[in-house]
């Protein structure tokens, strides 16, 4: 894989180097030390103890990619993944209550927000304020074309009233703020014009959510509907001020989180390797340890293999990003061979349990749980193949 021909000068420089190894060794103790010994509260309890959260907010974790005027951390593309690598070692609900502040919201609002959008969000979301992302709706996910949230014109003022629905939407049932898909036109137009973007603070009149939803796994991460009854928001709610670009803008953040979820895959597959490598170690067949034996000696190497080409190529995209690079296959790509290669190594970790692995009371199975999601979110790997494909077929046309 050829590396960006602009390495030697980064589009975002981030953080200082030293700096940031510091806080990312700090950060590794702080997962191990702390946020592994809490998980059987977490999942007992389903949520995040709130002084567990308000650490997370003291250490900078929701501002990390918000510019250092602002008040955030600052972070490049590379610091950012290696952050979300770093705390996703832990369960997954550690990662997403952070995630949609320092990926999407803020990706947003650098692709897309006026002066004052920022001056007034920035600094909100890196104190600790939780935000949410409303694109999907019960009737539309990627088919924007088929999206029936509205923002029209209000009548009394310079504002908009939303109505709709959004479905599945991540901390949702705790969000401070909601970048919100609605159309502004009733026809679908080119390029999805018809689509535009409103920054809505959750204590809103008219918006409510819904009961967070009952999941497969990733216990203390809530997801829920978010209902929009004759919602007002003043002109400057609409992202940019402009009409007509808000899935653009959607779109371009999706990298981010495309980014974070391909991070946080490989970092929870390298958990469960290291779980399955002292499982295989301690138990015993034979009168010997099961990591003697070599299928499961094969199971191991497979997983360290594929852990390591997902690795090598998280350093690539977010270097290209970093470089000024358009990522959009190239995340597409990271975040479906890591999600993938996610399941496939936690699906060998129930294995190398054996019986073990099947049981609740041992965590192979809360992993083979907690995984199955990556494959689905910011968009389902069958998506971003017809995606990846597209530009394919595109770029070859055009060569």
């Amino acid at each position: 894989m050829n590396a960006p021909s602009t390495l030697s000068a980064p589009h975002n420089p981030g953080m200082d180097e030293d700096t940031f190894e510091q806080f990312a060794e700090q950060l590794t103790r702080y997962v191990r030390e702390r946020l592994i010994p809490a998980e059987a509260e977490v999942i007992a309890n389903d949520r995040i103890p709130d002084e567990i959260v308000n650490e997370m907010r003291d250490m900078g974790l929701f501002g990390l990619s918000v510019p250092e005027e602002y008040g955030g951390a600052g972070l490049n593309m590379t610091q950012y993944a290696r952050v979300v690598n770093i705390m996703a070692y832990a369960a997954p609900a550690y990662r997403s209550i952070f995630s949609i502040n320092v990926g999407m919201f803020a990706s947003a609002l650098k692709n897309g927000a006026t002066e004052a959008q920022k001056a007034e969000w920035y600094p909100q979301i890196a104190e600790g304020k939780i935000a949410c992302f409303g694109l999907t709706e019960p009737g539309s996910g990627s088919d924007s074309a088929a999206m029936a949230t509205t923002a029209v014109p209000d009548p009394d003022g310079n504002g908009w009233i939303l109505n709709g629905t959004k479905r599945y939407i991540t901390n949702a049932p705790h969000a401070d703020v909601a970048l919100i898909m609605a159309r502004t036109s009733k026809e679908a137009l080119p390029k999805n014009a018809h689509v535009s973007a409103f920054l809505v603070p959750m204590d809103t009149p008219g918006v409510s959510t819904g009961s967070p939803d009952k999941k497969m796994g990733q216990s203390g991460s809530h997801i829920s509907d978010i209902m929009l009854d004759d919602v007002r928001v003043p002109g400057d709610a609409l992202l940019g001020g402009e009409t007509g670009k808000g899935f653009r803008f959607a779109m371009q953040s999706l990298d981010n989180g495309r980014i974070s979820v391909g991070a946080a895959a490989t970092g929870y597959a390298r958990r469960a390797l290291d779980s399955a490598m002292r499982y295989a170690n301690e138990r015993k067949a034979f009168g010997e340890p099961i990591a003697n034996f070599q299928l499961i000696q094969q199971m191991l190497a497979d997983s360290e293999i594929e852990i390591y080409a997902a690795e090598a190529m998280m350093k690539d995209v977010t270097a290209r990003a970093d470089a000024g690079e358009n990522i959009l296959v190239k995340a597409a790509a990271f975040k479906v061979f890591a999600s993938e290669m996610c399941g496939r190594v936690v699906d060998r970790v129930v294995q190398v349990y054996g019986g073990a692995g099947y049981l609740a009371e041992y965590d192979a199975e809360r992993f083979f749980r907690d995984a199955r999601i990556y494959r689905i979110y910011e968009g389902t790997t069958q998506i971003l193949q017809l995606q990846i494909a597209k530009h394919l077929l595109r770029e070859w046309k055009d060569s």
